[in-house]
């Protein structure tokens, strides 16, 4: 059996001009939440959908304590973060959900 995985993600809308930074335990259902417009809010109302970043922690808290560090830095910074793992800024969707 596994241990359950955390993860601090940030998503965007299409034209990558408003990001948001979230952490879940299933990040699958959590984006396809996105996708959907299951969630309200911010991210329904700026149509954040593409799924740009993503880490995976073991631990709930380490997951929190990055989430509010990056939710702390300017737009530079986390574009910056996004470029180490996804120069492309594709949706990395497809990806986790096979």
């Amino acid at each position: 059996m596994s241990a359950k995985q955390y993860f601090v993600y940030i998503i965007s809308n299409f034209r990558r001009t408003v990001l948001y930074t979230g952490v879940t335990d299933n990040l699958v259902k959590r984006v396809w939440q996105h996708k959907n417009n299951v969630v309200k809010g911010f991210t329904q109302k700026y149509f954040l959908h593409s799924l740009l970043y993503y880490e995976i922690f073991d631990n709930p808290t380490l997951a929190i304590e990055r989430e509010k560090q990056i939710k702390g830095w300017v737009r530079k910074k986390k574009d910056e973060l996004i470029m180490t793992i996804n120069p492309e800024l594709k949706d990395l969707y497809e990806d986790i959900s096979k």
